[in-house]
Order: C-alpha cells, then structure tokens, then sequence
C-alpha cells in the first residue's frame, strides 16, 4: 500500500469573488458540441472547452471549497500516467489517502479517521471489475467514482450496477481528436490505394493509376459520441456527407455537421450501411451494442465501402466482417479494436491484403494518458470540492 495524505498547499491569497458569473459562463454553450442543443452541457473536450475555470476559482477564491475530496486511487502504484494524482500538487481540499490494485492494499485506511469519499480507477489496475465493488462495499463514504479511460467496459458488471446511485465519470474527450486523425488517414488508405503504392515502390515501378476524392463521399458514424463527432469535423472539411446513428437522434438535430441523423435500431443501421461509402463504429461495447454489426448489415453494406472500426471489438460480429471483405462486398476495412485482443497469429484478419490493422493503439499519443489523470485533478476536482456537476457523467447499467 502506498499510503500518503498530502493536502494541497494553501494559496494564502484570499478574495471576495463572485463565482455566480463563472458558473453561469461554465454552463452555456458557446460551440456547437455533439450534443448542442443541451444548455447544460457536461462533457469535456479538450479542443472546445475552456480548461481550469473551477481551479482558478479556487486559487482566487478558497472560501469556494464546500467539501474536502479524500481520494483513493485504484491503480498500480507505478502507473507512471498517474503522476499528476500520485506525486503532482492537487487543488486545494483534495487529499490522496492511498494507492493500490486490491481492497486488502488499503487495509490500513479501513480503520483509520480519514475515509475515503472519492475512488479514482485506472486500467492498469488488474481485476479491477471485481476490485471496484469490493472497495465501494468496504467504504460506505465514497461519493463519486472516476475512470481515467473513456470506456467504462472493464468495469462495468453486475455488483457495480448495484452502485448505481453514485455518480461515475470518465475521460471522454481526451481521446476524440487521434482517433479522428486516424479514421481520415484510413480513409485515405483506400481512396488514394497506398497498398498499391507501397508495392510499386518496392518493385521500383512507374504506373499511374487513377485515385478516389473523399470529397463527395458519404462518412456513416455508428456511433455519434464525442469521438464520432471529431471525426465528423474533420471529414466534413474534407466536403464529406455526414450520417449519424445514436440512441438518442433528438440530441444532433441542430449539430451542424450532420446531414441526416438515424436512431438505434436495426433499420436504422442497415440504412446507414446501405447508404455510405466509409462506415465509422465508435460505438462502446455494452450488453445492447454488443454483435450489433452482423451479418445482416453486412449483406445490405453499400458496394465498394469501407468499414473502420475505432470503438470496441465486440460491437462487430468479426465473422460476417471477413466473410463481406472476402465476398468483395466491401473494399477493405481498417481495424484498431478487436474481440480479442492481442490479436492471435490464428486470425483471418492477417491474411487479408485488404485489411489495415493497427494494436490498437491509434489513440496512443506519448500524453494521452497523462492527460487523462490530469482531467481529473484539474477539472473535475475542482468541481467536486466547489460542490458543483462534475463533467463526463456515466451510466454504470448501460456502459457508457
């Protein structure tokens, strides 16, 4: 156990400001968002929104503070993108009590004076969806669980469903803009035949060969999160048609980067698959998406598409994916996320030439991590010991 209590230093700056003005600007909308016709908007994206405005608050303001935050952190102790929460100076009224992977390496809290009201959990903690309700069961006092990952999957399970009432958030929004990047460069990979490119080169050919505009083209997002709208504003600056399938369509009709937004639903997604020309899964993985993409929309797939899947393996039924690129129903396909993962040497998926894999590992900037810990301790902190709504909220049963 690495236990350790160190309050944040006390800025000895104290000033009467009114933090009325400050929490009305935190909650109006500016920009269009994913969802732009919330007036409340609760979701954090780091090339949008404006960062650090309850720190400062804090820093200008102490008497802001309306409750301590005393964290645990469920993690390795030696998670290196935790430094920011583990070794970094946090906001005023934050205190981190302990740092372990398993309810017995906080065995010297459990009957100490100070108990924990905030459980912060990262991925590198082993069998953290069976830790997770063993710590909420062991102290009553936590309040609010943070995520540093933005899918909630390796946590979500039965004993956690029974904490449903306590608020969960995650790192939605730290992710978008890589994985945004990377569906444009997959994009690319077909429409301009970079396979056929790297060949010539390596047998020293000259040939020209004619190549595909994505402008023009229709982008179909199954899955119009935080993450499936960046990759709509950077496709739409491409000049790409934007269709948009999520479970709550309502939500997107004012988002001006969509031209035509579907609902969940089998019709629905079989209509987005039969009418774009690059179909995007950023879909999460919960008991509702899982195999969601099946066979039968792969049947009524749009001739020559390509299908990128950045979201989660388990929402695509692989077999009717192979069995659609094998038949040439579909060009190709780029993949970053799969059932199982590593990927084994036995799958089919390697010996398909017109297939791009990638370790899943297109959001895996040298930061990424470490901005996520750092969302944590410098927003949504903050919030919490100000007694304001914490961004990035979470539905424990649903997953996402």
């Amino acid at each position: 156990l690495k236990v350790v209590s160190r309050p944040s230093p006390i800025n000895p700056i104290v000033r009467s400001f009114h933090s009325s003005s400050l929490r009305a600007a935190t909650n109006t909308v500016t920009t269009p968002h994913a969802d732009p016709q919330l007036k409340n908007y609760k979701f954090w994206n780091r090339e949008e929104s404006t960062p650090g405005q309850f720190s400062y608050l804090l820093d200008i303001s102490p008497e802001s503070i309306r409750k301590e935050a005393r964290i645990i952190s469920l993690s390795a102790p030696d998670d290196d993108a935790n430094h920011a929460l583990h070794e970094g100076v946090l906001p005023m009224g934050c205190h981190l009590l302990g740092t372990g992977s398993t309810l017995q390496d906080f065995d010297e809290l459990r009957n100490s004076n100070q108990q924990p009201n905030v459980v912060f959990v990262s991925p590198s903690c082993p069998k953290a969806r069976v830790q997770l309700p063993l710590v909420l069961a062991a102290f009553p006092s936590i309040e609010w669980i943070h995520c540093r990952s933005a899918g909630i999957d390796f946590l979500v399970s039965d004993a956690l469903a029974a904490y449903k009432h306590l608020p969960c958030t995650n790192a939605k929004g730290q992710f978008s803009s890589s994985l945004a990047e990377y569906t444009m460069m997959a994009c690319s990979y077909f429409a301009k035949d970079l396979p056929r490119l790297m060949q010539q080169k390596k047998g020293k050919k000259w040939e020209k060969y004619e190549v595909e505009e994505l402008r023009g083209k229709t982008m179909g997002i199954v899955g119009y999160g935080d993450i499936g709208r960046a990759c709509a504003k950077i496709a739409s600056v491409y000049g790409m048609k934007i269709i948009a399938l999520r479970r709550n369509p309502s939500m997107s009709e004012v988002d001006p980067l969509c031209d035509v937004v579907y609902g969940t639903g089998k019709s629905s997604l079989n209509k987005l698959m039969s009418e774009s020309d690059f179909i995007v899964c950023s879909a999460p993985s919960t008991v509702e998406t899982r195999g969601m993409v099946n066979a039968d929309a792969f049947k009524v797939v749009k001739q020559n598409a390509v299908f990128i899947n950045l979201g989660r393996g388990p929402v695509v039924d692989e077999e009717s994916l192979v069995e659609a690129l094998r038949a040439g129903r579909l060009r190709g396909a780029a993949l970053d996320v799969f059932i199982e993962e590593p990927l084994p040497p036995e799958s089919e998926f390697w010996d398909l030439e017109n297939v791009l894999i990638s370790p899943h590992n297109m959001d895996q900037t040298g930061s990424f991590m470490h901005e996520a810990t750092e969302f944590f301790v410098n927003e949504n902190l903050p919030r919490f010991v100000c007694g304001e709504d914490l961004l990035n909220p979470v539905d424990v049963e649903i997953g996402y």
